[in-house]
């Protein structure tokens, strides 16, 4: 690994709790690893053996279903954690939607590291809370919210998401980016169809809320307009 003090995410990912020393004792047993858009990193149902720090890119966390189909059930952006320390075996696939960077740990040396740095274990359980708040908001979100307020608040998420933790650098402008995921993947993720998903993102853009100047690039125009759209009862 290179100096861990100079990573973009330093700050925010799950090592942010280590003191300078324990940091550089955690990077001699990391590697960073560049994964391809399309590519995948963990399999569903092998054994945990690593466990990683998303650096840059946009990675989902998805499931199969019992015909084969496949269901997203998450998606991670740079400072976020992926794996399953402590875990005998992965309970998700973990795939790029865009080209990535990031630090990974066998997950057996970073569960040692972790039980003799209770700081690490602390910033574990922590990360696992805020886990189980935003899969409990996703519930809310998939059972009560129309088509609507469901597109509208994962544009809000991305936008808010790749602002805060992309690169480092000049600030990334919070109205424009690109998405991470096609239509079909967006409809995955929300629990829709692709027809549906198409529809809406026209009908918010006829608005005049956003701007979509490609398949993928989405310019928000009336952040506050697209908030109520996706907070309307």
């Amino acid at each position: 690994m290179s100096d861990c003090t100079q990573c973009v995410v330093r700050n925010r990912a799950i090592c942010s709790s280590l003191r300078p020393d324990e940091l550089a004792m955690l990077g001699q047993k990391g590697r960073k690893q560049s994964v391809k858009r399309g590519q995948t990193l963990v399999w569903e149902g092998d054994d945990a053996l690593v466990v990683a720090n998303v650096i840059t890119g946009v990675l989902k966390l998805s499931v199969s279903t019992a015909d084969g189909r496949e269901q997203i059930v998450g998606v991670v952006f740079p400072s976020d954690f992926i794996g399953r320390p402590f875990g005998k075996e992965s309970p998700y696939s973990v795939t790029a939607l865009s080209d990535a960077e990031v630090c990974v740990f066998q997950r057996s040396a970073f569960d040692q590291f972790a039980r003799e740095h209770p700081d690490l274990q602390h910033k574990l359980l922590q990360r696992t809370l805020i886990e189980l708040d935003d899969a409990r908001q996703w519930m809310m979100l998939l059972g009560k919210k129309t088509a609507e307020e469901r597109i509208a608040t994962l544009l809000i998420r991305i936008s808010e998401r790749l602002s805060a933790d992309g690169c480092s650098g000049p600030a990334i402008n919070l109205d424009e980016f690109e998405l991470p995921m096609d239509r079909q993947q967006m409809a995955d993720i929300l629990g829709l169809t692709i027809e549906t998903v198409s529809r809406q993102m026209t009908r918010i853009k006829a608005s005049g809320v956003i701007t979509l100047p490609d398949r993928r690039r989405v310019v928000i125009n009336d952040r506050g307009a697209l908030k109520h759209l996706a907070e309307a009862a």
